[in-house]
């Protein structure tokens, strides 16, 4: 038997739409409760007061009937409209008590013993008492769904202003995890000191807290790679003139080579303390993407094959978008194995490589400075400056692995200029 599940609204999971039902759920189950213990405690009462009544009125008629006097109006033996059942009790000796209806209206029977096989018994009108329970049960009715609503709007309302409070919560956590280490939730609560806080001022505060803190810190990362870059930019440039005074020979080389790899990772550091602090600004021309593609590549000095499906024009930063590419294709070189290919697909660059792919933090979180798994080349900061360079340039870099192996970063751009 196949089984069918129902697709829920997304609304219907919201704390609102919860919080709701339950209300309601409560609501009609305590109005329900209340309902039967007043329904059933006025009926008893009513029945018992009818049942007395009667009860009274047939020690009457039966005295009447002992002493051969003519019997009440309503007594009688054997009277029709009798119940069979209330008949069978008062001929077995008993003396009983039954609402039934008579001629279209309730009456409340009650029956003993007469002489021989004979039932005398008296009829009460029960109309009244049976009105008036209907009236209790309308009336327990309608004030049960007024108070349904009642506490609905009420709840929901509450719940509202909550919720709305979550929601705010939850827009800001969602602006500080994409980068804006400014925005705060500023719950009222928290700075009103006559205002009791609740739990959800305790979590605005807890998270206006955490991005002050995580802001702080990255501050203070930034002005610290900004001023190491910067000290090591003098002494470098010391060291490198010097290293050009060395005389030719193996170990020369190796001395040049090291300065060079130092004041690339300076370059680097600096460029990284630029793009955090947001200033950079980009100088838009109409480029074509295939003729950037092809430049970056040379620029790169490795062998790389460039393939254009379909070329574009696009509104850009020729020199920064020649950076991204550039990185892009270093890293494929550096931690990816050949061949390398830059495919154009309109505003979409793709670079692959057939190496192992990225590693699984990189996928999950993004590069990360002077973060490398395994046997690495470098300190990770090619691609931090990739990414850092599409924000500023308003392209996507995104970063997967092919299912066949290797890896694949696609950049694309905002829109062409045609």
């Amino acid at each position: 038997m196949r089984r069918v599940r129902l697709a829920l609204p997304q609304w219907a999971g919201t704390l609102a739409v919860k919080t709701a039902v339950f209300i309601t759920v409560m609501c009609c189950a305590l109005a329900a409760l209340l309902g039967v213990l007043v329904h059933v405690q006025v009926t008893n009462q009513t029945v018992g007061q009818a049942r007395d009544r009667a009860l009274a009125r047939l020690a009457d008629a039966t005295r009447a009937y002992e002493a051969g006097d003519t019997l009440m109006r309503g007594a009688g033996v054997d009277p029709p409209g009798l119940p069979p059942r209330l008949r069978a009790l008062a001929v077995a000796g008993e003396r009983g008590t039954m609402v039934a209806d008579h001629r279209g209206r309730p009456m409340m029977w009650a029956a003993g013993p007469a002489d021989g096989d004979r039932a005398l018994a008296v009829a009460v009108d029960y109309g009244q008492q049976a009105r008036t329970i209907e009236g209790l049960d309308s009336a327990i009715l309608w004030s049960s769904g007024l108070a349904i609503g009642a506490t609905l709007l009420v709840g929901a309302f509450a719940v509202t202003r909550v919720t709305a409070r979550l929601h705010t919560t939850a827009r800001v956590a969602r602006r500080i995890s994409g980068g804006d280490l400014d925005a705060r939730v500023d719950d009222p609560r928290t700075k009103d000191a006559t205002r009791p806080p609740d739990e959800v001022a305790a979590v605005a505060a807890a998270l206006d807290t955490m991005a002050a803190t995580l802001q702080g810190k990255l501050l203070a990362e930034q002005r610290f790679t900004a001023d190491v870059a910067h000290e090591l930019r003098t002494p470098l440039t010391g060291l490198h003139a010097a290293a050009e005074l060395l005389p030719p020979g193996r170990p020369t080389e190796l001395v040049r080579d090291r300065v060079a790899a130092l004041r690339t990772l300076t370059e680097d550091l600096l460029e990284i303390s630029r793009l955090d602090t947001g200033r950079e600004r980009v100088e838009l021309d109409a480029e074509d993407l295939g003729a950037v593609a092809l430049r970056a590549v040379r620029g790169s000095g490795s062998d790389t094959e460039v393939r254009v499906v379909r070329n574009a024009r696009v509104e850009t930063d020729r020199r920064r978008l020649e950076r991204v590419l550039g990185n892009l294709v270093s890293n494929a070189h550096r931690h990816g194995r050949g061949p390398v290919v830059v495919t154009v697909d309109g505003p979409t660059v793709t670079v692959r490589d057939h190496g192992d792919g990225y590693p699984e933090y990189l996928l999950a979180h993004g590069p990360q400075r002077f973060r490398t798994e395994g046997v690495s080349k470098g300190h990770g900061l090619g691609l931090t400056i990739a990414v850092g360079q599409a924000e500023v340039l308003g392209a996507r870099l995104s970063f997967a692995n092919a299912e066949e192996g290797g890896a694949v970063a696609v950049l694309r751009l905002p829109a062409d200029a045609d």
